[in-house]
């Protein structure tokens, strides 16, 4: 019984040969996520240090695994250590999440020498991102208006006019005398119906009087109608 406690609790100890080798597959699929964040990666705030960050992940979370494969002590004393770490960097993107998770299990299965393991889901991983990184994702416009109360019925006349039914209004806002109006619309609708006008619908309501300002914005988060 003895034994077999001394057994469970003493560091299995990995020659400098294992140490480097999972390290350099670790520097490797590091790499490769960087990479594969990079390329599809979408939107407009690109966070290259987030990105250094997960490759990072990728070589501690081997680091870590090294010092605690087949040791149970050392295993617990290191849960307990990472338990009082707090986070407080905020995910800006759910998909980012899933490069951090992708990095840890990366730089786990590096840890434990599972090359083949963790070479194939990534492969796996980078081909579900390319074929998924543009699906469902539609190109959609914010049109913003501040109106007078006075000229808010002119306005919607107008954009009613100028896209039929392919602009939706998701949010009106107003107080004493203005009043604030969102449209969602397609970025290829937006450009036909400019295009079918003549005239773009920012000059067709900068037109009216009581129109204050008229903004185009790229619409980033989905909406629900």
């Amino acid at each position: 019984m003895r034994d077999f406690i001394l057994e469970v609790i003493t560091p299995e100890t990995l020659t400098i040969a294992e140490i480097a080798i999972n390290n350099l597959a670790a520097l490797i699929l590091a790499i490769f996520l960087m990479l594969t964040y990079r390329v599809t990666y979408i939107g407009t705030a690109y966070s290259r240090r987030f990105n250094l960050a997960m490759g990072g992940i990728v070589i501690v979370t081997t680091m870590i695994m090294g010092i605690i494969s087949n040791n149970v002590a050392l295993s617990l004393g290191m849960v307990g250590a990472l338990s009082i770490i707090r986070f407080r960097t905020a995910v800006k993107d759910v998909r980012d999440a899933l490069f951090i998770f992708w990095a840890v299990a990366a730089g786990i299965g590096c840890g434990v020498s599972q090359y083949i393991m963790v070479g194939v889901g990534s492969m796996f991983m980078f081909l579900f991102l390319l074929i998924t990184m543009r699906s469902g994702q539609v190109n959609r416009q914010l049109l913003v208006i501040q109106t007078s109360l006075k000229a808010q019925a002119e306005a919607e006349a107008i954009v009613e006019e100028h896209f039929g039914k392919t602009a939706h209004r998701i949010s009106k806002s107003q107080d004493e005398v203005m009043c604030e109006l969102v449209y969602s619309v397609r970025e290829g609708a937006l450009k036909k119906a400019d295009d079918e006008n003549v005239i773009e619908i920012t000059q067709r309501l900068m037109h009216i009087e009581g129109v204050t300002r008229v903004s185009i914005v790229e619409q980033q988060d989905d909406i629900a109608r």
